[in-house]
């Protein structure tokens, strides 16, 4: 049967993409349905059809999933940050659990991968720590602020996030106000025009410490010293920046950063470590999750205190300084200057000197020190962006054949691709465990140990 644009069709959806959207077949060509999930049948419109598989839009619900919730959101639908708030959330552990098992099978080349149970969340709301929401005005031209719809540039006003925390609401509220009251222009990405671009938003979890930092095209913000003031009487705020960025990019952040209130960083812990964070530092979203992350990962890397450690894409030290308390010594490599000095500050700041930290990509510093003679591990611990490893660093690693690797990843299709180079090499995948950092959404950081055998 042939399909086309604009046609209507029933489709029991059996499966989900890595985007969230449903999969399901109608009289054997595959469809992708974005807010249909697992067990629904629907209806739903061709939108675009290729040879063998085709996208639709979601019309109707005619049998509604057994695993199928009322999003908690009213914007889930609509807003980019979420893609499985209509799923029940022992079905988005197993969903996610899935799809590392399948990348792990299909792209690892393991057919039946020694996976422990995904570690989920008691509470999967409110866990996000750091907020970016751009600023800018409807079409009614009134200044609003909230998230980006999904594969757009269009905000969805939305001032109450319910992944992140509370404190938010008033925050953004306060910034509104300021910028009608003095009428400061928030920034037109078409024209590049406008003064404030985005709110980047920190809070920590333990300390209660928070950081409001203003993204704007420019050099200053009229009354600034006001905005302040009226910021500065909410519980906990400690750190009240200016950013300026004046390029005509997505890059949310510029290089400058100047103070206007309180200090230049927040302080938060992770157990009984403290760490500085930056607006420009890179710390794990969710913390409560990333201490269990942190704690699978020091179970892996199984530490006596006779270990050397190298802690590779280490960003602010946070897992090297987890580390560091039971190894004899950890080398941290990263590639931003800042996180480094960050990285250098937390040490001191936690009064660990068994810890050493190189500025540089770590594909080209743990190359140079193998060959120089300057690199030697017992562990190596990699936790890369999405894109992974690079082929240069793996084949260090196998060069090096430190006894474990515990690798850390954002992205299991990049992971089950590095694991298979890695056992191409005489390694060995003994444990993988999913951590759900970041609930309602498709994303699952994984932590591997592998062995050289």
């Amino acid at each position: 049967m042939e399909f086309h644009k604009d046609q209507v069709v029933t489709v029991a959806i059996e499966d989900m993409g890595k985007d969230g959207a449903g999969i399901g077949k109608a009289d054997g060509y595959a469809l992708f349905i974005k807010d249909a999930v697992i067990g629904d049948v629907v209806q739903a419109k061709i939108m675009k059809t290729k040879r063998h598989y085709g996208y639709a839009r979601l019309t109707k619900i005619l049998e509604p999933s057994p695993h199928r919730t009322e999003p908690l959101c009213p914007f889930a639908r609509q807003c980019g940050g979420c893609q499985l708030q209509a799923l029940a959330y022992p079905q988005q552990l197993s969903f996610k659990a899935n799809a590392v098992r399948q990348n792990l099978e299909h792209i690892g080349g393991l057919p039946n991968p020694p996976m422990e149970p995904i570690i989920g969340m008691e509470n999967p709301f409110r866990y996000r720590n750091k907020a970016q929401f751009p600023v800018g005005r409807d079409k009614d031209g009134q200044i609003i602020t909230g998230f980006y719809a999904g594969r757009t540039h269009k905000i969805i006003p939305n001032r109450e996030c319910h992944l992140g925390v509370p404190q938010n609401r008033p925050i953004l509220d306060i910034i509104i106000d300021h910028m009608e009251k003095y009428r400061i222009p928030p920034y037109d990405e078409m024209s590049g025009k406008g003064l404030v671009r985005h709110a980047l938003i920190r809070c920590g979890f333990q300390t209660g410490q928070i950081m409001v930092c203003l993204i704007v095209n420019g050099k200053s913000l009229p009354h600034a010293k006001e905005l302040a003031g009226r910021l500065r009487a909410l519980p906990g705020m400690t750190s009240i920046l200016l950013n300026q960025n004046e390029q005509r990019n997505n890059v949310i952040l510029g290089e400058k950063t100047a103070l206007v209130w309180g200090k230049p960083y927040i302080i938060d812990r992770i157990k009984d470590l403290e760490f500085c964070i930056s607006p420009q530092s890179f710390f794990q979203v969710n913390p409560q999750q990333t201490e269990k992350m942190y704690e699978k990962a020091l179970e892996y890397a199984a530490l006596t205190g006779a270990e050397t450690v190298w802690d590779l894409y280490c960003g602010i030290g946070s897992i090297s300084l987890f580390l560091a308390r039971h190894a004899r010594k950890v080398y941290g490599v990263e590639i931003v200057p800042q996180a480094v000095e960050n990285a250098r500050e937390n040490a001191r700041l936690n009064e660990l000197g068994n810890v050493e930290f190189f500025t540089g990509k770590a594909e080209e510093i743990l190359p140079a020190k193998y060959r120089d003679g300057q690199m030697r591990a017992d562990v190596i611990v990699v936790d890369p962006p999405r894109k992974g490893c690079d082929a240069a660093l793996l084949d260090t690693i196998l060069l090096a054949k430190p006894p474990r690797v515990v690798y850390v990843s954002c992205d299991s299709a990049t992971l089950a691709r590095d694991v298979k180079y890695l056992r191409q090499g005489g390694y060995e995948l003994k444990k993988a465990c999913p951590v759900d950092n970041f609930p309602m959404t498709c994303h699952t950081e994984t932590i591997c140990l592998l062995e050289h055998s």
